[in-house]
């Protein structure tokens, strides 16, 4: 198999690159974190014009028809920026989300405003009991006429403090638990009866709680495809923040190993002392073994067995979480107490890589349900 990119590949990760090195050094990261919004709109604008907004949607609808590996790519670069903008929310969770459950006309209405940047969305679908199941939703959404009446509170929406369309799942029938009777609904963030909490999270990203009261959206609100919806999106979202861990524990890695070549004691660089060298090489090694498994997503991203892309998925959430949880450790022990200071890189990639692990669930979730389903290869 042919793992080398192509030319237009290797030209958008260049793009890509360049840009962040220009707007996203890290004092200028501060600066956009200290912001409104908690993010660039202004670097926004310049992901916009790269294409990179209307990256995965079909030519048809207005976006550039890329795939998966072209999304690798994309969060890669983000990851080693550690980029604040709603890129993971509005392309990869919205846009998978319209990709896959909305109508022809749902897509020509909402597809080129994303890719021009004027319209930012993001997932709520986590409940205070819910943990990592998607399928535990207590939201409802009853039928109202023609429409549909929604009730319920999702909490930790992901740039749900600034999104203008909203991607809500709620309970339409069934009980709490079941995987059946699960509806997903665009709602307007503006929407009557909708109420917004924002704040930061602790990887700096910015985040909302978010109640619906009696909300009422017309029956062309509702996507379709129920959980199986969800979880083809969620495991693409997977993938994309795999290729991002890889991006954060990169340039983690690069930030350590100039710092062991540049402190010295007794009279010499650290990075001299043995043990040192170990615990570098063993990173290095951790990074090696994380990428494949980001290249499996990429792959694994437009599977259409659903059991065997999820499988795979939750392969990939416990090597990368595992490994990315390794580099960052690490990172901050051979940084000494530099590291944890918030004027230090290094403190803000682990905490980045710890956010990644529990988005869409950790390893000890993933680990479970792994081996309750067989494991990866199933017997035949």
């Amino acid at each position: 198999m042919d793992f080398d990119l192509s030319e237009d590949q290797r030209l958008l990760q260049d793009s890509l690159a360049k840009l962040l090195k220009d707007k996203y050094g890290f004092e200028q990261r501060k600066a956009y974190l200290k912001s409104e919004t908690g993010w660039s709109r202004e670097v926004w604008a310049a992901f916009a014009d790269l294409g990179l907004l209307g990256m995965p949607f079909a030519e048809d609808d207005g976006g550039l028809g890329y795939g998966a590996v072209e999304t690798m790519i994309v969060m890669e670069q983000m990851g080693r920026a550690l980029t604040l903008e709603p890129f993971v929310s509005t392309v990869v969770l919205g846009g998978g989300f319209l990709r896959h459950g909305a109508t022809p006309e749902q897509r020509s209405a909402l597809v080129p405003m994303i890719a021009e940047g004027k319209l930012l969305m993001a997932f709520a679908h986590t409940e205070q009991q819910s943990r990592f199941d998607l399928h535990d939703v207590a939201t409802t959404a009853k039928k109202d006429g023609d429409g549909w009446v929604i009730e319920g509170r999702k909490g930790v929406v992901v740039h749900g403090d600034t999104a203008d369309q909203l991607v809500v799942t709620a309970r339409i029938s069934g009980g709490r638990r079941d995987r059946d009777g699960i509806g997903v609904f665009l709602v307007p963030a503006d929407a009557t009866g909708v109420t917004r909490r924002g704040f930061r999270t602790s990887d700096g990203q910015r985040a909302a709680d978010i109640t619906f009261d009696a909300v009422k959206v017309d029956a062309a609100a509702e996507l379709q495809g129920g959980l199986a919806l969800v979880e083809r999106v969620a495991d693409e979202a997977i993938a994309a923040l795999g290729a991002e861990a890889i991006g954060c524990m990169e340039a983690a890695k690069d930030l350590t190993i100039d710092y062991l070549k540049t402190r010295k004691q007794f009279g010499r660089p650290i990075g001299s002392f043995q043990s040192l060298q170990h615990r570098a090489a063993e990173m290095m090694v951790c990074l090696e073994q994380a990428r494949s498994m980001a290249m499996l997503a990429a792959m694994m991203a437009s599977e259409r067995n659903d059991d065997e892309r999820r499988r795979n998925m939750r392969a990939v959430k416990i090597e990368i979480g595992r490994n990315a949880r390794f580099v960052g450790q690490q990172t901050i022990q051979m940084h000494g107490g530099i590291a944890m200071t918030m004027e230090y890189a290094g403190g803000h990639y682990l905490k980045r890589l710890t956010v990644i692990e529990n988005m869409f669930g950790d390893m000890d979730h993933h680990l479970a349900a792994l081996s309750e389903e067989g494991g990866v290869f199933v017997a035949a």
